[in-house]
């Protein structure tokens, strides 16, 4: 079956807001083909399906911070394009959850492909964060072990320094030996 969506399209369309990983509301309506009017129609009407941790809606700060960054391709041409000015109310950013959850209230065959491809992104990114987790755990006991290591090195460097400096020569008296 030919892919949809590329899934490194969908992938840039992940952000980490809140500690959590989120896709925007405009964004989302740009891959199920719908204007995200349409989308946030739907989702008011299906209100109880969107509790917080599925759906949160941007503060001023988060949204101008995505701004600046400009990393969000649709919104500002939302905000370049507008005719009142920009748009009218902060973005809803919604979780995997609610990504999900929007697959049943946009009821089409497009919708369904894209939620697919979608929460395969989200297990992709998840395999990516848990193996990086997996390296850094790696790294860190490789690193507690080779400072053991120094220190057992550093203690033999030192032994051998001592056992190759030569022995001081005893010092000669002055006096009568005796035979």
């Amino acid at each position: 079956m030919k892919e949809l969506i590329p899934e490194e399209a969908i992938e840039k369309k992940i952000y980490l807001i809140r500690g959590q990983k989120v896709m925007l509301d405009s964004e989302l309506a740009e891959l199920y083909g719908v204007s995200t009017k349409r989308l946030n129609e739907q989702v008011r009407r299906n209100i109880k399906r969107f509790p917080e941790d599925f759906m949160f809606q941007l503060n001023d700060e988060e949204f101008n911070i995505l701004k600046s960054q400009i990393v969000i391709s649709s919104l500002r041409s939302q905000i370049a394009t507008s005719k009142r000015g920009g748009r009218r109310y902060l973005p809803y950013a919604f979780t995997e959850q609610g990504v999900a959850m929007l697959s049943t209230v946009l009821n089409s065959e497009r919708a369904i492909q894209v939620n697919i491809a979608i929460m395969r992104a989200f297990v992709k990114l998840r395999e990516i964060l848990s193996t990086h987790k997996e390296l850094a755990y790696k790294l860190n006991e490789l690193e507690r072990k080779t400072e053991r290591h120094d220190t057992q090195i550093q203690a033999i460097f030192e032994a051998i320094r001592q056992l190759m400096t030569p022995p001081e020569k005893p010092k000669h008296r002055i006096g009568f030996y005796k035979d």
